[in-house]
């Protein structure tokens, strides 16, 4: 062997040696530095003529592993997308509170309760009745903070989408800069380590917001993609893009998150595209999880507003009211008037003693004065029957019905009370006469709180020819299958309905609409698209005079639906006189005659009516994660309570499972690439042997050389 391979053995020793002393330093420096895969110098025998000549370094290459940082940051996406909606849950948990927090909203209704009953007791008594109005505000006042808690909470959601995405476009900008420098210094054999090292970094990242996988390619750049395969890095980084709309009310109609292909120019919808992550569980949040909260929380304020209506329309004050003035109905004066059963409207002095009494017989379709002959209400309509009422008070009242509202008012100081019949109590989509028409009402609203409309398809639908509504149909794996504008045409609501149905023009591919007896929308879907959702985006309509739009009407839409809860309020007049509160009702027994008291100041059986409302039968609508059911408000108001509660609950355990696979996964992956101290400091003990072996070599050469100069 010549002294010149034997300088270069030395040589390449030193070089491979300090290039080993060099990767296990920097291995110890970063033993904490989250998501840094060790590093390993590779080296190679160098042969020259079949001859060892010294060693080679090959490359300085990452340990990492492929399956095991594909489990990692698909966990990650699990752990960080239910972190997110467990605690937006357990955040409004805690605004709710239980039934035994006193300032609860399942509390406040029970006190209410508890101040009807003492009123009851003693329905003259001044202070029972101011409690009972001050109770009831203060439940519904719960209702509406509850509400705008979950408003605030989806606008965070809608913020943080738009947070997340601009972030999202930052780390993918890097990625696929890092790319190119990684490409470069690859080609050129350096150490692309460190780049590697701060992609990985960005990489798990990125696995917080979306669900995600990567490819390395041979030049060591990274391709990042949606688990569905959309493209995030290529050549170049996907631009993601979401204008916030900056409000969580129910019924706003989002943007759709698009994304623009790596140097490509046109955007698709990338909302179906994002599995899990951040992003998800935001979105989950928005647009299911807070919206049927919303609706359950709806449902049970505005039913709780309808029960006490019910029985409050079937009571009187003492003295009764002089006028009684009805709720926005969105009914016109030429609906039919689709009442049966029989009720009775009275005028009643301010001592109790009866001036008039008209029996309405809705079957016959009559009316009848004092006792006297039964006369015909002239007509079906609406407007037929208040005519007909109106002439039936003569001189001791008048009644009238404009814009969706029935009024109807005695003369000078007397007042104004209704009974319904015992045996045949009148009915029109399930409420009495008073109740439908909010004659009475204990807690009034400017829209409806319930959708048993009592229309039937033959009724003139009554809005505008061109008004339109618009539609979203989204599929079950959340694309938009189709939006749908109707520009609504003459007619009744059966065309209206042919409209909707109409599988070109409208929706009836995906489901079919009809009216019930009760005057309910019902929604059908179209066999084979059960999973697919038919979603109201839109509503400029407006029935007659009246304000009411479509949606209103009958319930459509989460605007109408989850908006309720911001509607109910006692009745002014209530809360400014509670004498006005109905704790007494008509005593119609033994057929009484003009001058007979009918309303005393001590009666109290309207007062335990309205005690009843709490625990009587009645109907729910579907709400949130509740199918239609029945039952009393007390047990709804326990089901929200519970649903609240586990719905908390199970965000928490998703948290939890999520955790400890992220923690399993992240400890698999860190067994491979994580830096163990011992492991590394044994390298740097054989490489700087392998220096000093090097060094001692070079010093040999040296000394040979020196030898054979001193011998010439």
């Amino acid at each position: 062997m010549s002294l010149s391979s034997i300088l270069g053995s030395a040589l390449s020793g030193l070089q491979a040696s300090q290039i080993g002393l060099r990767s296990a330093s920097n291995n110890v420096a970063n033993v904490n530095t989250p998501g840094y895969a060790r590093t390993e110098a590779n080296f190679t025998t160098r042969v020259i003529d079949g001859r060892g000549f010294g060693v080679s370094v090959t490359g300085v290459v990452r340990v990492a592993d492929a399956f095991l940082q594909a489990a990692s940051v698909r966990a990650s996406a699990e752990h960080s997308a239910a972190e997110i909606i467990g605690q937006s849950l357990d955040r409004f948990q805690s605004q709710v509170g239980t039934f035994d927090d006193q300032g609860s909203i399942f509390s406040r209704l029970n006190q209410a309760f508890s101040s009807i009953s003492s009123a009851a007791l003693e329905p003259s008594l001044t202070v029972s009745r101011m409690s009972v109005a001050a109770d009831l505000q203060s439940f519904f006042e719960e209702g509406r903070r509850l509400n705008s808690e979950l408003r605030v909470l989806r606008q965070e959601a809608d913020s943080r989408i738009a947070s997340t995405i601009n972030r999202v476009n930052e780390l993918t900008a890097e990625i696929a800069n890092l790319n190119r420098e990684v490409q470069s210094l690859t080609s050129a054999a350096a150490d692309s380590t460190g780049a590697q090292n701060r992609q990985a970094e960005l990489v798990d990242e990125l696995a917080q917001y979306l669900d995600i996988r990567t490819t390395t390619n041979g030049d060591g750049r990274v391709f990042v993609s949606t688990t569905d395969g959309v493209a995030l890095v290529e050549n170049g980084a996907a631009i993601l893009r979401y204008p916030p709309t900056g409000s969580g009310a129910a019924g706003v109609d989002y943007s759709r998150i698009t994304i623009q292909s790596p140097g490509g120019t046109g955007q698709m919808d990338f909302n179906p595209h994002i599995r899990s992550g951040e992003l998800a569980a935001f979105l989950e949040l928005r647009d299911n999880e807070l919206p049927a909260l919303m609706e359950e929380i709806a449902e049970l304020v505005s039913t709780a507003a309808d029960a006490l209506n019910k029985e409050h329309n079937d009571a009187t004050a003492y003295p009764p009211p002089t006028s009684l003035e009805g709720r926005n109905t969105g009914l016109l004066g030429t609906d039919n008037l689709g009442f049966s059963g029989a009720t009775t409207i009275a005028v009643v002095d301010n001592t109790g003693a009866m001036v008039k009494q008209i029996d309405v017989d809705f079957d016959a379709g009559t009316l009848s004065v004092d006792g006297g002959a039964a006369t015909g209400f002239g007509g079906t309509t609406i407007a037929d029957f208040t005519t007909a009422l109106n002439t039936a008070f003569g001189a001791d009242g008048s009644a009238s019905f404009a814009d969706g509202r029935m009024t109807v008012s005695a003369t000078g100081t007397d007042g104004i009370s209704t009974l319904q019949d015992s045996n045949a109590p009148s009915d029109r989509g399930g409420r009495g006469f008073s109740h439908f028409f909010g004659l009475n009402d204990l807690v009034e609203s400017t829209r409806p709180l319930f959708f048993q409309s009592g229309v039937s398809g033959a009724d003139a639908h009554g809005f505008t020819p061109g008004q339109t509504l618009d539609f979203r149909v989204n599929s079950a794996n959340g694309t938009v299958a189709q939006d749908i504008s109707i520009s609504v045409g003459a007619g009744s609501f059966n065309d209206l309905l042919n409209q909707l149905n109409d599988p070109v023009a409208g929706l009836g591919r995906y489901a079919t609409f009809s009216i019930n007896g009760a005057g309910e929308l019902v929604q059908t879907p179209v066999p084979g698209f059960d999973s697919f959702e038919v979603e109201l985006v839109g509503d400029n309509t407006q029935r007659g005079t009246t304000a009411i739009a479509f949606s209103d009407l009958f319930g459509l839409g989460l605007s109408a639906q989850a908006g309720r809860t911001d509607l109910p309020q006692v009745a002014p007049r209530i809360r400014a006189d509670s004498s006005q509160l109905a704790m007494a009702k008509l005593d119609l027994d033994g057929a009484p005659a003009v001058g007979d008291i009918v309303v005393t100041s001590g009666d109290g059986r309207g007062g335990h009516a309205l005690q009843s409302a709490l625990t009587s039968q009645r109907a729910f609508s579907a709400a949130g994660g509740f199918a239609a059911s029945s039952g009393t408000l007390e047990n709804f108001a326990a089901r929200v309570a519970g649903d609240i509660g586990s719905r908390a609950a199970r965000a928490e355990r998703s948290a939890q499972s999520a955790e400890s696979l992220k923690s399993a996964a992240d400890q698999k992956r860190a067994d491979v690439e994580g830096v163990s101290l011992d492991e590394e400091l044994a390298n740097m003990t054989i490489f700087q042997q392998s220096y000093n072996a090097s060094a001692r070599l070079l010093q040999t050469a040296k000394e040979l050389t020196d030898t054979l100069l001193s011998i010439i």
